[in-house]
């Protein structure tokens, strides 16, 4: 069992910065594939970023390539997704999610909220 907890959303102008961080339970954290995704109002959730389990290789949104970088940290059970130049589209809730597999996600955190104002 993963227990996962968002924290660093909050308001910010358009082409501003802001770094989410979600923090891991479990001594297994290495052994998941690490995801971030994000629900804007009246939609459904999307696919951001995720960090691969072994080597850290990284597979990115076309929305948000070269703008955001998802990163993590072994040691401390920690995942970041470090967010630059945002627009008011990426206004969301935004989440982390783990899993041991290749495809779907076995355990979400709750969501922070992100809000891009123009």
């Amino acid at each position: 069992q993963v227990q996962l907890v968002e924290s660093g959303g909050g308001l910010v102008q358009a082409g501003g910065s802001l770094r989410l961080s979600c923090a891991a339970s479990g001594r297994t954290f290495s052994s998941y594939d690490l995801g971030w995704f994000r629900q804007a109002p009246g939609k459904e959730r999307v696919f951001v970023a995720v960090i691969r389990r072994s080597g850290g290789r990284t597979t990115y949104a076309d929305s948000v390539k070269g703008r955001f970088t998802i990163s993590r940290d072994n040691a401390n059970n920690v995942v970041y997704l470090q967010m630059n130049s945002l627009k008011p589209d990426d206004t969301a809730v935004y989440f982390c999610a783990a899993r041991i597999g290749i495809s779907s996600y076995d355990y979400w955190g709750q969501g922070t909220q992100v809000t891009v104002s123009s």
